[in-house]
């Protein structure tokens, strides 16, 4: 499986093998929503909080006596019923939202979600990127020459969320002069995930060799440290 690499003049210049692992597999939409959902909820922060009657201040007098005076019987001005009362079934700021996923099972799916993403013609290769100062203007240049490629013509003009370019070193002359870019996100390939994927149209990935090393390496280094615990686990018995 190869893919033509272009450079940010938007030019080709060669290929690069891409591992079937990798960007070879059938979409598998439980698993990627399963993983999705566990990150949105992992990055989840609860702010909303609302107090109880036990942790409202008041109240600690009967409001009236039990009987005799025709009104319903209260025994505190801090129940749920009353205005200024404490709040029944509201949100809590203690509740944990977090979801388990594995290793295996994130890789798997940032795999499945890059594959999509290779089939509907929305990843591009760029062999590397180098600005010689922070120039917006440079930036733009790139981004309209990538927006010649065939399938790619709306990378600069489409409004929301258009493109996640993501390096293999952090370079703050690449980082800032994208920064003034609101549809442009970039990252470094170490950071990938299906999550940031899934919120981009495109997807452009500079240093492709140095990019399918590290993501093939990610499920390979899964297997071995499984094969490694069932051999220890068979040696102990």
């Amino acid at each position: 499986m190869d893919a033509k690499v272009y450079n940010q003049k938007g030019d080709e210049v060669g290929k690069v093998a891409l591992p079937e692992s990798v960007f070879g597999l059938s979409w598998n939409g439980d698993l990627v929503h399963q993983v999705v959902l566990a990150m949105q909820s992992n990055a989840r922060t609860p702010v909303a909080h609302t107090k109880d009657r036990s942790e409202v201040s008041g109240g600690g007098k009967k409001p009236w006596k039990q009987k005799g005076t025709g009104r319903a019987r209260h025994g505190s001005i801090r129940s749920p019923i009353w205005v200024g009362g404490g709040v029944a079934h509201g949100p809590r700021n203690e509740k944990n939202y977090a979801k388990k996923t594995t290793k295996k099972m994130r890789a798997k799916a940032l795999y499945t979600v890059l594959s999509a993403k290779l089939r509907s013609n929305e990843i591009l290769f760029v062999d590397k990127l180098v600005f010689d100062a922070i120039k917006t203007a440079e930036a733009r240049g790139v981004l309209s020459a990538w927006g010649g490629i065939q399938g790619f013509d709306t990378l600069l003009n489409k409004k929301n969320n258009s493109t996640l370019i993501t390096t293999t070193a952090k370079d703050q002359k690449i980082y800032k002069s994208f920064g003034n870019f609101g549809n442009i996100a970039i990252e470094e390939v170490y950071n990938l995930n299906p999550l940031d994927i899934l919120n981009y149209k495109y997807l452009v990935m500079v240093g492709p060799k140095e990019s399918m090393d590290f993501l093939e390496g990610k499920m390979i280094k899964q297997k071995e440290k499984e094969k490694k615990g069932k051999e220890t686990a068979v040696a102990t018995k």
